[in-house]
């Protein structure tokens, strides 16, 4: 069987990609099928399966307009005619839902849209970017033969944003070969001198709806009453202007480690001795599950689908807006591991 997975980036810090990765490993282990992962851009590479990439422009600002209006390149938009050999498209994310969208109406190739939600805007601008993104999405997912989603959350916000409902609720996996309780995290603990420290962890993109910035002030307010903890933060800048925002609200406790591989990232899990998330927005949270495989504790607010995913037994869920109370959690989960210093 050929299949074609579309994915818009196909880089090691996104979540989707590393669900589409996955997905493409998956479905190579048959050796019958033949696998092609179709991306604008990405560094992925692969193992058992294809990867072409189309290009867009490499400036953030431009990307997004691209994305957006994506089906104003004839060149790219026609591409959909180079599918029509294959038995099944899965397309996890707009603007590639174009090609499949295409090739469903012209070929009848079997479609599968892979729901990952649509987060609202963090200011006005990009309030309309997300309704112009929710009513392209809708147009190019209407023709699917299969809707998939991958939380409950995220089935409620399709319905909710486009009247369309999922066939299919499959929560994402993890791959516990790589993240387990047997990862040492000795060569982290090394290389950022966090022995005898108590170490918070945040993976995932630096974007203002990932409110890193109130991760920081949390953070600074229990290092006050806990001196030796530091904060980790693992992921790549979207915004420059963010970025550089929170870089000056950190201390030398604030550890920013860029982007880090993801055959390294089981180490950074295994190094730290919680997992915090200030995150206004999540369609799943794979960090929260890796972490939590590699036996952490997760702390984070009560949103979207973290009910779902965070363990009700161990992990703390803290109500939406309780600045305190996500702080406190901080602290205390910090007084429960009974270090000397505390």
């Amino acid at each position: 069987m050929k299949i074609a997975i579309l994915t818009p980036t196909f880089n090691d810090w996104s979540g989707i990609d590393n669900v589409v990765r996955m997905q493409a490993e998956e479905y190579s282990k048959n050796k019958k099928n033949e696998v092609t992962v179709i991306t604008l851009q990405g560094s992925i590479k692969p193992e058992g399966y294809k990867v072409i990439r189309l290009g867009m422009p490499s400036n953030s600002f431009f990307q997004r307009l691209y994305r957006l209006f994506f089906f104003l390149d004839l060149n790219k938009i026609n591409y959909y005619n180079q599918l029509k050999n294959y038995d099944k498209i899965i397309s996890h994310f707009y603007p590639m839902n174009w090609l499949a969208h295409r090739a469903r109406k012209k070929y009848g190739i079997n479609y599968i849209f892979w729901n990952h939600g649509i987060d609202k805007g963090d200011n006005f601008l990009q309030d309309i970017y997300m309704k112009l993104l929710v009513f392209f999405n809708k147009h190019t997912i209407e023709s699917a033969d299969k809707i998939v989603s991958v939380s409950m959350y995220t089935n409620k916000e399709l319905k909710d944003q486009t009247g369309l409902e999922s066939d299919e609720i499959k929560l994402n996996t993890i791959d516990k070969k790589r993240f387990n309780l047997s990862v040492k995290g000795d060569s982290i603990i090394k290389k950022y001198n966090l022995k005898n420290k108590i170490v918070y962890l945040y993976v995932g993109r630096l974007t203002a709806r990932k409110r890193i910035h109130l991760l920081i002030e949390a953070f600074k307010s229990v290092k006050e009453r806990v001196p030796n903890a530091k904060l980790l933060i693992v992921g790549n800048p979207t915004f420059r202007r963010y970025y550089n925002k929170i870089k000056k609200m950190a201390d030398e406790d604030i550890i920013f480690t860029g982007i880090v591989g993801y055959k390294d990232l089981p180490s950074y899990y295994a190094a730290c001795d919680f997992y915090v998330t200030a995150s206004a927005w999540e369609c799943y949270d794979l960090p929260v599950a890796e972490a939590q495989a590699c036996g952490k504790r997760v702390i984070a607010f009560d949103v979207c689908s973290h009910r779902e995913v965070v363990d009700k037994k161990k992990g703390i869920l803290v109500p939406e807006g309780d600045t305190k109370g996500f702080i406190d959690a901080m602290f205390n989960a910090a007084i429960g591991l009974k270090r000397q210093f505390i």
